[in-house]
């Protein structure tokens, strides 16, 4: 007898409380022991045969409410009959009706424990004894979970584990390299002269041989050659307004362009608790020949700190679109600084045009971003970096 029908004989019978288990065995008294785990005849709606000792808990707890059920079962750890399946597997067990469509059919031979012995049964109801190998796959019954299916033969993840050892060194030597890019910033600006920014040398006031440098009070800048118009060597350096009421500052600068997400100045601040950072170093991953280098730039927001050789590093600027921003720049007007230097304009997509109207007299780039849709950040990030690439490539072969 198979235990389905095992089940249904004894509750008929009024004879559950003999059903009982007992480590991995259900035992329906001393005329049938199966293994708790094994499959019955019910299929459920949802395609999975119901194991015996389910069956057995939701026939013994059927008085429960079914959310009562599912819980207590769950408790026990238990896989529970399922709210389509309740009513025509208790009809069937308790004899209302004799067939179901989710019962399969059992084949006549079936394997019993009996008597702690497992047996075939045949069609005549005679008990065969079984050897040793019947006797073990009469146990047996196919198991495929997640952790089975990832045991396959002739494949390994050992490409996996190399590849993700692979990323984590990756990320460590950037973060290593930002590290060493952000002393060499630092250093630059310790290295400025306390006495005042010189551009080269020049008369000033002090007394002084003709090979001595001459410092002023308030130094002016002057003019810049670049020779060739090719970058200085050194880091690449972007400047950006010192001012608060401009998109892009000092405090969000890294987060924009190597995370692609937009975050308000003033949060920032707050969150650094008002410390500012004299120097930023972000780094973006550029395609040369499928290989991927990572660059790094320099952001700095104080131009009157820089030396001239510093001035041959700067690539790009972000504008806060007044005049004075540029105030003793060493170059002569706006069409010198936009030749040299990329500029571009931060500002919301829904400000009005009067706010852009002196940056549009200008050659520089405007990005706009919304004000809400920060998912929409990161293409506007992408635009900037693809524009100073582009940018960069042309001076480098000017």
């Amino acid at each position: 007898m198979d235990p389905l029908s095992a089940l249904r004989d004894f509750t008929i019978r009024g004879e559950l409380d003999k059903v009982t288990q007992t480590d991995d065995e259900i035992r329906f008294g001393s005329d049938y022991t199966f293994p708790s785990s094994i499959e019955t005849a019910y299929r459920s709606k949802q395609g999975n045969l119901y194991t015996l000792q389910t069956v057995v808990y939701f026939i013994k707890h059927y008085n429960l409410k079914h959310t009562d059920y599912i819980q207590r079962a769950r408790s026990n750890k238990l896989p529970a009959v399922t709210l389509p399946d309740r009513k025509p597997l208790y009809e069937y067990l308790t004899g209302v009706t004799d067939s179901a469509d989710q019962i399969e059919t059992v084949i006549a031979n079936d394997h019993v424990l009996n008597d702690g012995k497992i047996v075939e049964t045949d069609g005549d109801g005679d008990d065969l004894e079984l050897d040793d190998i019947s006797l073990i796959r009469a146990c047996e019954r196919p198991l495929k979970d997640r952790e089975a299916l990832l045991e396959c033969k002739g494949i390994d993840f050992y490409s996996v584990l190399v590849s993700s050892t692979r990323r984590e060194e990756e990320r460590q030597r950037i973060e290593s390299q930002q590290r060493k890019d952000g002393l060499v910033a630092k250093n630059r600006l310790m290295g400025v002269d306390e006495r005042g920014v010189g551009y080269g040398g020049g008369g000033g006031g002090g007394g002084g041989g003709a090979g001595d440098e001459a410092y002023e009070a308030n130094p002016k800048p002057k003019l810049l050659q670049l020779k060739s118009g090719k970058i200085g060597e050194g880091v690449p350096i972007i400047l950006v307004p010192s001012a608060s009421q401009t998109l892009i500052t000092i405090y969000n600068v890294k987060e924009f362009l190597e995370d692609g997400v937009y975050i308000p100045t003033d949060v920032k601040v707050k969150n650094m608790n008002g410390m500012r950072p004299e120097c930023v170093t972000v780094q973006k991953k550029f395609s040369r020949d499928r290989d991927q280098v990572v660059k790094a730039y320099e952001v700095r927001d104080k131009p009157s700190t820089m030396k001239s050789e510093d001035w041959d590093r700067v690539v790009a600027v972000f504008v806060l679109g007044k005049e004075w921003q540029f105030k003793e720049w060493p170059f002569k007007d706006h069409v010198e600084i936009f030749n040299k230097i990329i500029g571009f304009y931060m500002r919301f997509e829904d400000d009005s045009v009067e706010s852009a109207k002196i940056v549009k007299q200008w050659n520089v780039k405007i990005i706009s971003i919304s004000k809400n849709k920060r998912h929409q950040d990161r293409a506007a990030a992408l635009e900037v970096w693809d524009r100073l690439e582009e940018f960069v490539r042309s001076r480098s072969h000017s």
